[in-house]
């Protein structure tokens, strides 16, 4: 059965796919130990924000499998990937319609996450600065900015859809 991955966009104050976005986060948080946030705090977050979210639709249901929820000024405050759909470009493709919203694109994540720091690293993020004890669990993160120079262009005409 053939499956077609779609992107959409969940504006401000809508919850589509929060549920599924949730089960999808805490399912990461139990394998790897990151998205540690709690309820309460993602859910407001995901309503405050509009989110990108990658739907795979099948003739009789769809599923998702990665979402990016983002902030006015192009801050991503959580980007998830389903990990049996990684390493297919849909991660790419989130930051790809984030940089195309917003232009600049920025997000912290854990020193201790290699996975999201060889991701971001990978697709031209460059670490802004460090903070120690940023985490509620005084983990230290990493400021990122998507870099200044032309691939942020080039990412968000390469996913353009």
């Amino acid at each position: 059965m053939s499956a077609t991955v779609e992107l959409r966009v969940v504006e401000q104050g809508d919850d589509t796919f929060v549920e599924d976005a949730w089960a999808l986060k805490e399912g990461i948080r139990r394998e790897e130990g990151v998205l540690r946030q709690r309820r309460g705090f993602f859910t407001d977050a995901y309503a405050r924000s509009r989110t990108f979210v990658l739907v795979e639709r099948t003739l009789d249901d769809e599923r998702l499998i990665g979402f990016a929820s983002v902030r006015r000024d192009g801050y991503i405050l959580f980007l998830a990937v389903d990990p049996d759909e990684r390493g297919e470009g849909h991660g790419k493709r989130l930051v790809a319609a984030v940089a195309e919203e917003y232009g600049k694109v920025t997000c912290h994540a854990r020193t201790s996450n290699e996975n999201a720091l060889e991701f971001y690293q990978g697709i031209g993020f460059e670490i802004v600065r460090k903070i120690d004890n940023y985490y509620e669990d005084y983990g230290d993160a990493y400021y990122l900015r998507l870099g200044e120079d032309s691939f942020t262009e080039k990412l968000s005409r390469f996913f353009r859809r």
